[in-house]
């Protein structure tokens, strides 16, 4: 089944039913799991994973679907753009080394060639386990063209491999090693038409992204896809502003540990935007989102704001919601 006519099947149950339901609690667990990365997936799978930009900007991190990524070569005035393999190395070329090799080895051949230093070599034996379905090839090959790792950064060609995922593979069952792969590029493809691409034929198409972020937000409870839907919610992008959607699609995220969703919804909740003003509560979620982003200056500006503005009696009441938090419960 394409992505289009999965979306249009998947719309009238499972995204009805999620976006109407009531309040900002998580909801059935076994709906909304999506507690499994790349990165958790990866070692075994034989993939070392580089640190990369975080998902929330284009970068690493699970992916999503929606409006069901059409393939470029069907969207109106768009045509196919150039092979995917490197000049040279045809997309159903052997494996270096000659001789025929199937995907899984194919893929082993590949990363321990990229593993080495021999680009080319791993860019060719990744491309032949690709062009054979290997899911985290593909997914491997979209990284390292959308963040630019050991090759020349290509996001429209990251954006045809994360394609080819998402109308291969949108149907996959939730739960297994490659949905995390599927989930992680239907997120960038969300990211890309959130955006567009420059001097390409994707351009920005919003309502497109909700789609595609809602898709892997429902179907694969991926939590990088909850926030950026959560987001978009909140910022009236690709439809009206909806708080109540917004803050359920973070509490989604944040209980899975997302940062960035944890940092919005405590914002949100500690200045009553677009909900009913909790102070302690979103105090809660700023402090949990700089502890687990010291890094990100604007979250840890958010939490110091929050924490000046707060009274003696939310900041304490804020420390207990954590230690219940932290205990595995959710105030």
């Amino acid at each position: 089944m394409r992505i289009s006519e999965r979306i249009i099947s998947v719309r009238p149950t499972v995204l009805s039913v999620v976006l109407l339901a009531a309040g900002f609690g998580v909801g059935p667990a076994s709906a909304f799991d999506g507690t499994r990365s790349p990165s958790d997936i990866a070692p075994a799978v034989g993939l070392d994973l580089a640190p990369q930009n975080d998902i929330t900007a284009p970068a690493l991190a699970p992916s999503s679907l929606p409006a069901k990524a059409v393939a470029p070569s069907r969207l109106p005035g768009i045509v196919p753009g150039p092979a995917l393999a490197p000049p040279g190395i045809g997309l159903r070329a052997p494996p270096p080394g000659g001789g025929q090799l199937n995907a899984i080895d194919a893929f082993r051949s590949g990363h321990q060639a990229l593993a080495a230093g021999n680009v080319k070599a791993g860019i060719a034996a990744l491309e032949y386990a690709a062009t054979r379905g290997h899911v985290v090839a593909q997914w491997k090959l979209g990284r390292m063209y959308a963040d630019g790792t050991q090759v020349k950064r290509d996001d429209y060609r990251a954006f045809r491999m994360f394609q080819d995922i998402a109308d291969e593979r949108a149907d996959d069952s939730i739960g297994t090693t490659q949905a995390p792969f599927v989930a992680n590029a239907l997120v960038s493809l969300g990211l890309y038409y959130a955006e567009g691409i420059a001097n390409s034929p994707v351009k920005a198409n919003p309502y497109r992204a909700r789609e595609m972020f809602a898709y892997a937000a429902s179907y694969f409870g991926d939590a990088q896809a909850q926030y950026h839907l959560g987001r978009m919610y909140h910022d009236g992008k690709g439809g009206e502003k909806d708080g109540r959607q917004a803050a359920r699609w973070l509490t989604l995220a944040a209980n899975k540990g997302q940062p960035q969703a944890q940092a919005l919804l405590g914002a949100m909740l500690f200045k009553g935007d677009l909900v009913p003003r909790q102070a302690a509560r979103g105090l809660m979620w700023l402090t949990l989102a700089r502890d687990a982003a010291p890094q990100d200056k604007r979250i840890t500006e958010l939490h110091a704001a929050a924490s000046a503005q707060a009274s003696d009696d939310q900041r304490a009441m804020a420390l207990t919601f954590i230690e219940t938090w932290l205990n595995g419960s959710r105030p």
